[in-house]
C-alpha cells in the first residue's frame, strides 16, 4: 500500500539535525541521520506510539493540530505544511483531466501571434504546443518533448542551462506540489520509475521531498546562437479540466537578452 504520508515524514526527519531542532547533541554514535522519531514525537507533543503509527501507514488522518505541530518540527514553510496537510486528505483531490489532449486551434493561434516564446504543457511537463520562437529557444520546448524527460536525460539540454543545478531542483520541487495526493495516477508512475532510473539527480532530488509552488522568476540559457539569455518567466493556467499551463518568456527593454530575443525572432521566422 502506497505509504506517501511516511515517506513524507521519514524523508523530513531526516533533513534535520537535533542542534537545529533545539535538542542536546547528546553522546554517543547516531544510527539514523537527522532526528529519531521519538524526537519528533516529543518535540510535537504527540505520543511515540501515534507518531510511528503515522509514519507506516497505520493512520493517516491526524488532526489539524498535529499536523502543524509536525509541520513546525520538520521546519517546513507554508507550501510545505500546505503538502503534508494535502497528504492526509486535507483537500480535495485533483481530477486527472480529459485524455484528449489536442490544443484549440485558438490557442495554438494565440501561441503564434506573439512575439516572445511561448508553450502550452500540461501537468506531466509534455509540450502540447509551442511557437517557433520556443522551439528555436530550447530543446525542452518542442511539442511532443517531455521537458522534465529532456532537463534530466539529454546533454543538450544541460548545456543550454547556466542554472541547471538550480533549475532541476526547482523543477522536481514543482512536480510535487502539483500532484499532490495524485498517487495512484500510473502515468505519472511512469514518468517517475522512468527518470528515477535514468538520472541520479533526478533520484536524489525526488527522495528529498521537497515542495515548492512559487512561480520561476527567470529563465538562463546559453543559446548557440543568440547567446546568453536571462529570460522573465510568465506562467498562466489555461481554463478547463486538463490542468494546462501556458509559459511565456519575455525580457525588459533594452537589455542585452531583448536583443538577443529579436535575433531569435529573426532566426526562427526563417524556419
Amino acid at each position: 500500500m502506497d505509504n506517501a504520508l511516511g515517506d513524507f515524514l521519514r524523508a523530513r526527519r531526516e533533513l534535520i539535525t537535533p542542534a537545529e531542532a533545539g535538542l542536546a547533541a547528546g553522546h554517543g554514535i547516531r544510527r539514523v541521520p537527522g532526528l529519531r522519531r521519538e524526537e519528533v514525537a516529543l518535540l510535537a507533543g504527540i505520543s511515540v506510539e501515534y507518531y510511528l503509527r503515522l509514519e507506516q501507514g497505520r493512520d493517516r488522518n491526524p488532526s489539524a493540530q498535529v499536523i502543524h505541530a509536525l509541520a513546525g518540527v520538520l521546519q517546513l514553510d507554508a507550501e510545505g505544511t500546505a503538502y503534508l496537510m494535502s497528504l492526509t486528505g486535507r483537500r480535495p483531490r485533483r481530477g486527472q483531466g480529459s485524455g484528449d489532449e489536442r490544443v484549440p486551434a485558438n490557442l495554438v493561434l494565440l501561441l503564434h501571434t506573439l512575439n516572445v516564446p511561448a508553450m502550452v504543457f500540461n501537468k506531466y511537463s509534455d509540450v502540447l504546443a509551442a511557437n517557433r520562437m520556443a522551439r528555436a529557444l530550447s530543446p525542452e520546448m518542442k511539442p511532443g518533448t517531455n521537458r522534465l524527460r529532456v532537463l534530466f536525460t539529454e546533454q543538450a539540454a544541460r548545456d543550454y542551462r547556466d542554472d541547471w543545478e538550480t533549475y532541476t531542483a526547482t523543477a522536481v520541487a514543482h512536480l510535487r506540489a502539483r500532484i499532490g495526493t495524485e498517487t495512484d495516477d500510473e502515468r505519472l508512475h511512469a514518468l517517475i520509475g522512468e527518470l528515477s532510473l535514468k538520472s541520479e539527480r533526478f533520484r536524489r532530488l525526488w527522495a528529498r521531498h521537497d515542495v515548492r509552488t512559487a512561480q520561476e522568476v527567470t529563465f538562463r540559457i546559453r543559446h548557440p546562437q543568440a547567446g546568453p539569455m536571462e529570460l522573465l518567466v510568465e506562467k498562466f493556467q489555461v481554463a478547463g479540466p486538463q490542468e494546462w499551463e501556458v509559459l511565456l518568456l519575455h525580457a525588459a527593454p533594452g537589455t542585452p537578452t531583448a536583443d538577443a530575443l529579436d535575433f531569435l525572432a529573426t532566426l526562427s521566422a526563417s524556419e
